[in-house]
């Protein structure tokens, strides 16, 4: 007989698919056109970021609320997580010098898409596990 999965797969693959939504939500509604360039830039970026990665932490807090009140902590961890990894592709897209004509430029945006989405995995699979 086939074991269980450790995570529970319908509740996993409902909350992965609530994450993957948030995310657009919160990098495409969200997201003002001064957010986004503002958190890019070389000074000044801190507020743009901070509000930025506000949003995600906003709506995964609101996410756990529904699911597990007692996980609202993971609100915390994903605006640690987000803000480090779109400050981390900024910082090293104005180390490379590259910008949207630049192929590494998409490649930055590709890892940093990749790197939100596991994280989005993650606190899906901690909501439906913990």
């Amino acid at each position: 007989m086939p074991s269980s999965p450790a995570v529970p797969l319908l509740p996993f693959l409902l909350l992965a698919g609530v994450f993957a939504l948030k995310h657009v939500v919160a990098d495409f509604l969200f997201q003002t056109g001064a957010m986004a360039r503002g958190k890019e830039r070389r000074h000044g970026w801190l507020v743009p970021l901070g509000l930025h990665a506000l949003g995600h932490a906003g709506l995964t807090l609101a996410i756990a609320l529904l699911v597990a009140p007692r996980l609202w902590w993971l609100a915390l961890v994903d605006f640690a997580v987000h803000f480090a990894v779109d400050r981390a592709k900024s910082v090293l897209g104005h180390r490379g010098g590259w910008d949207s004509d630049d192929v590494q430029f998409w490649w930055l945006i590709g890892v940093d898409q990749f790197l939100h989405q596991l994280t989005n995995l993650g606190l899906a699979a901690a909501l439906a596990t913990l």
